[in-house]
């Protein structure tokens, strides 16, 4: 989705920054348009960095482009966080007087008001009123919560955490909720065989698939157990969220003793990470150096195939899925010959290579079906590949 942030200038705008992370994560295109008192809290390289698109709070600006109302125009979703009193009711009686009051006024999409200010302002019937007002229009409103405020004393008036503002903003995007009541388990990232203390055998798999998987099945109603295996604190980000437990491994047999037991409470496993080959038959315990002894010689040995036993042991009823990156052009056909040999109901192809699948923030797979047919083409961000796998598992 295209959606438009905007910022007013309270200090709960230094929360929205998560929340950008989050709607970034899941891959949606966002566009912070932040009021002049907001940079006061959040400066404008913040803003253009995370979004990776320009920032302005002037009406003037691009004006061969007509930005002023083309944001609103190409939106899908405006999300105003933190809608301060002031903003609120710059918003009720309509005011244009920058970009982020030009851009309400010229959207079609549906708009979503995190409010936060202290609990007298919040009460007072001026607020209250302009409140009436807006929802009068459709506008939606999430929070504001009772809690600590900034001012040291505590009631409502503070701005819904950036977790229940994403929530409600792709509940009112009318995400489905068509895995209620499923368990799903899926894994993320690469495992890593350790060869001595500091050096290991491993793959480029970042864990991006696996937590946009994670992140869409719990939008869509799952109960989602991940287990992330090597991947960096900001891939994992938007995958702490409500809806999804998270257990982290390390190498390959670590990873086997975690699927197995999640995949005892799940209704699906989908073995999305990179697992190791091989591992190496004896570990050093100290550092392997160029002094001792010339070259060393390392004996691999052939580790569990992970998702080959989670088929061969599944329940009635319960959907295995697997990830096959296969290189070449004939990737469909072992795919076809992996499918076989695992005992998989789904496998997911994908063909890697140097710039494909691996580190990157898109990916192709090509769903193959208990019959080896393609089912299912998806190409585009992790996100929206995470979504058609889902549509495969709920149509």
């Amino acid at each position: 989705m295209n959606i438009v942030v905007g910022v007013s200038g309270g200090i709960a705008a230094y929360k929205v920054v998560h929340l950008v992370r989050l709607l970034i994560g899941d891959g949606h295109e966002v566009h912070v348009v932040p009021t002049e008192d907001a940079l006061r809290f959040v400066g404008r390289p913040t803003w253009e960095s995370l979004s990776r698109n320009p920032v302005t709070t002037s009406v003037h600006d691009d004006v061969p482009r007509v930005r002023h109302v083309a944001l609103g125009q190409n939106a899908d979703l405006v999300i105003v966080a933190p809608a301060t009193a002031n903003t609120l009711a710059a918003m009720a009686a309509g005011l244009a007087s920058d970009l982020l009051g030009t851009t309400l006024l010229a959207t079609k999409a549906p708009v979503l008001v995190a409010p936060a200010m202290h609990t007298e302002m919040w009460l007072h019937a001026a607020t209250q009123a302009n409140m009436a007002t807006l929802r009068s229009r459709g506008v939606h409103v999430v929070g504001p919560d009772d809690g600590p405020l900034t001012g040291g004393d505590s009631g409502p008036g503070r701005m819904s955490e950036p977790e229940a503002i994403y929530e409600a903003a792709m509940a009112l995007a009318g995400r489905r909720r068509d895995l209620e009541g499923v368990t799903l388990a899926v894994s993320a990232g690469g495992t890593r065989e350790p060869i001595d203390p500091v050096r290991f055998i491993g793959n480029r798999s970042s864990g991006k698939q696996g937590v946009a998987i994670a992140v869409a099945a719990a939008e869509r109603g799952a109960r989602v157990l991940l287990a992330a295996t090597n991947v960096e604190a900001d891939v994992l980000r938007p995958a702490q969220r409500p809806g999804v437990e998270i257990t982290t491994a390390g190498s390959a047999a670590e990873l086997a003793g975690v699927m197995r037991s999640l995949a005892a409470e799940a209704d699906v496993v989908i073995m999305a990470a990179a697992v190791a080959d091989f591992r190496v038959a004896e570990v050093s315990e100290g550092k392997l150096t160029k002094e001792v002894g010339g070259v060393p010689s390392l004996t691999l040995v052939e580790n569990e195939d992970i998702v080959a036993g989670l088929a061969a042991e599944r329940r009635d009823g319960q959907t295995i899925v697997a990830f096959a990156a296969e290189t070449g052009a004939d990737y469909l056909e072992r795919g076809r010959r992996k499918r076989q040999k695992k005992g998989v109901d789904l496998l997911a192809v994908n063909q890697v290579g140097w710039d494909k699948g691996f580190e990157t923030s898109h990916n192709t797979v090509y769903v193959l079906d208990a019959q080896d047919e393609v089912v299912k083409e998806a190409s585009g961000s992790k996100r929206e590949v995470a979504d058609a796998l889902l549509d495969v598992l709920t149509s």
